[in-house]
Formats: C-alpha cells, structure tokens, sequence
C-alpha cells in the first residue's frame, strides 16, 4: 500500500489506504507517533496532525473538487514545509506539521454596514439606459398650421386674437394675392382705386426706372404693355420683366424669373437662362428685399376727380384716418350759402374717423361727420361712438 497526500484548504494531511478501515474500531485512544528508529510496521497506522489552534483526529477526508481561482488573484504559494515532508516521507511513520494562519475579523462600522460586500460587486459593469424610438416607415405627413390652429380652438387651451382677414388684393403684373415675401415680389403698392402691385414687380419691369425720392415712374405704362404680353414660364399674361440680350424676346413676370432662374444684375438688368453666363458674376444680385421708402408715382387730382364721378361705389375711399362714406351734392340754389373761400359744404357729406377719445386717455372712438340742411343753412353734426357710453351728437352752424 501507498501512501497518499491530499490538501484542502490550505490543510495537508498523509494517511494510508491500507488502514482506513480498521480507522473505525479505535476511535478513542489515538498516541501520538513514535520518535525511535525504524522498526517493523505496526498493525495499526495513527495520523496526526497539529496546527496553532487544536489537535484533531482525521479519520477520513472527501476527496474535495479544485476552485478555480480567479485570474487577478496571485497563485498560491505552498510552504517550503510540504516539499520537505514529500521528500522525507518515510513509510514507517509520518508527521506533518501545517501551520494555519488565523483571518483577521472585519470591524465593520457604522457607516460600512449599509454597504454591500465587495465580492458581490466584483465583476460586475454599469449599463446605461438608453432610449431608442423608431419611427416606422411610411408616408407620413406632418399637420400644417391650419390643421394645429383646429386642433388647438377643439381644445380650447390657447387664447389667440380674432383672425385677420384674408387679403385679397391682387397684383396686377403677377396676378398673386396678399403682400410678397420680402426677398420676392414684396410689398403690395396702390396704383389705383382698387389697382395694386408688388413693389418688385413693378420695380423691374424694363420701362419703369426709379427717383432719388423714391418714385417710381411709367409704372401704367409697364401695365398697359403687360397686358398683351405673355410668360414664358406660366404662359399667363402680366409678364414685363425681359431678357437685356439684344433681340432676345424671353420675358417673364418677376416671380416667375426667378423661379426660371434667370440672372439679376446690380444695375436693374436681367438674362434669361438661354443667354445668362455660367458660373457666379461680380455684378450678380441675389438678394431683393427693399426697406426704403418707394411709391407710385400719379396724379392724385385726376385720381380723386375720377373716384367723384364714379357716383355708386363699390369701393371705400380713406385718407390717412378719414373714411369717406358718400360726397354728397349741392343744387344750384343752394351754391350761394353752402360754400365758402376755402371750401364746399355738400348736402349729405358723412365720413368717418377715428380720433382720441373725449372721456378715456389713451383711448380712441369713432367720429361720424355729416352735413345737413336746416332752414336753408348748412348743419353740421358729429356723432361720438364709443364703446360702453351712449352715442354723443354735437351740432353747429360752422364746421369749426
């Protein structure tokens, strides 16, 4: 029979194969191993080990599976005691001698209590949370302004003004209503009664040229024209931008040139896409907006004459705060008393307008005027509409 060694935990013990099973019987009495010489082998075999803490009788050991230390941990380092019994073991008798460091108590204070063990968390990685959203393939179309402006008045969380009425002036030369963009065809300028244009529109047609005050000039005869010519984009009539190559008959409105991508220039000269250079030019212009002040040049006689004759109108004629309601007239009896050297006092004048308030500071009302006839004299009345009061009507024989 062999002698075998096995260790566990750091616990090294020699026992025999042969006497393992008479082991059992002398469980009591265990002497310690003789010192002396060898002699013959006794029946029965004792193993003994010691450490610094007791003395056990080791009767049978399992045979335990290795733990796999993990890779950060140092290898172990055996005493030099077990090499010197592996090669003094002799068969007669054996003793090892392993010697068992104590482990030293963690005091764990207060605040170290409320933490977790440090081999819970070896080995373990943070993760981060992240949200990922996934929109789905498909044609999905985001809801316009006027589709959120429903959706926001069905709710009734939003407070918002009255909405402002929609503008239905037209340009004459491209036929677009509303004001323009401010780098486009721009702001809406009065022609005439109910006639109006887009300042770009009018400002680049090739007969109209500009004033240092800011006029524009042959601006009806840049309409007359444009209204026998036709786009060559839209195909539509109005156009009276053309192209600056000589006996090139291209022209287009102003909003359509620049859709067709023809080339503007600094001094108020275009070319269409056929003849325009290619690449960029120094003397190019890609911006439009104008912040000056700019206006139509007329006659503003001939244009009030014409509004007086019109009788019925359609239209409401106002200047500055003043809003005329009707002109009204003057028999030829009534030409001795109804004027004076300044002005005419017509039966039935009534305008509007509105001025500061007589009650509130900070505050503006209506002021209806109107002249009447009373005892072959003029009468004029004013009438004082304000919101919350009841209507004020003062009258007298002058109008001052």
């Amino acid at each position: 029979m062999k002698d075998i060694v096995f260790c566990s935990n750091n616990c090294f013990v020699l026992y025999s194969a042969a006497v393992q099973a008479k082991n059992s019987e002398n469980k009591e009495s265990v002497p310690s191993l003789p010192q002396s010489p060898m002699k013959e082998r006794p029946p029965k075999a004792f193993h003994q080990y010691s450490n610094n803490i007791s003395t056990l009788d080791v009767h049978c050991l399992p045979q335990l599976q290795e733990r796999v230390s993990p890779p950060s941990s140092p290898p172990i380092m055996f005493p030099p005691a077990f090499e010197a019994a592996k090669v003094e073991a002799k068969p007669d008798e054996l003793k090892v001698t392993v010697k068992l460091k104590p482990r030293l108590k963690a005091i764990h204070s207060s605040l170290d209590d409320c933490r977790p063990p440090s081999k819970k968390w070896k080995g373990m990685k943070w993760k981060k949370w992240s949200i990922q959203i996934v929109i789905p393939k498909g044609s999905f179309k985001p809801p316009c302004e006027e589709e959120i402006d429903e959706f926001l008045k069905k709710l009734g969380t939003t407070l918002k003004p009255d909405p402002v009425p929609k503008d239905y002036r037209k340009c004459c030369f491209c036929h677009e209503e509303g004001d323009g963009l401010t780098d486009g065809p721009a702001r809406l300028l009065n022609l005439d009664l109910d006639l109006w244009v887009h300042l770009n529109c009018a400002l680049w047609s090739t007969e109209v040229y500009e004033t240092q005050a800011g006029a524009l000039i042959n601006v009806e005869l840049a309409l007359r024209r444009g209204l026998q010519m036709k786009c060559m984009f839209c195909h539509k009539m109005g156009a009276t931008s053309s192209c600056h190559r000589l006996r090139c008959t291209n022209i287009y409105h102003f909003t359509c040139a620049i859709k067709a991508q023809c080339m503007f220039f600094k001094d108020k000269t275009m070319l269409c896409p056929m003849h325009k250079p290619k690449g960029t030019h120094e003397q190019e212009l890609s911006y439009f907006a104008v912040f000056r002040r700019v206006y139509v040049q007329r006659d503003e006689v001939r244009q009030i004459a014409s509004i007086v004759q019109r009788g019925e109108r359609d239209h409401t004629f106002r200047v500055g705060s003043l809003i005329f309601h009707a002109v009204g007239q003057l028999l030829p009896q009534q030409m001795q008393a109804f004027h004076s050297s300044k002005a005419l006092f017509p039966v039935g004048y009534e305008a509007s307008r509105l001025y500061w308030s007589m009650r509130y500071a900070n505050r503006r009302c209506r002021y209806l005027c109107s002249i009447e006839e009373k005892d072959g004299l003029p009468l004029f009345v004013i009438k004082v509409v304000e919101q919350g009061h009841e209507d004020l009507v003062l009258t007298d024989t002058t109008p001052k």
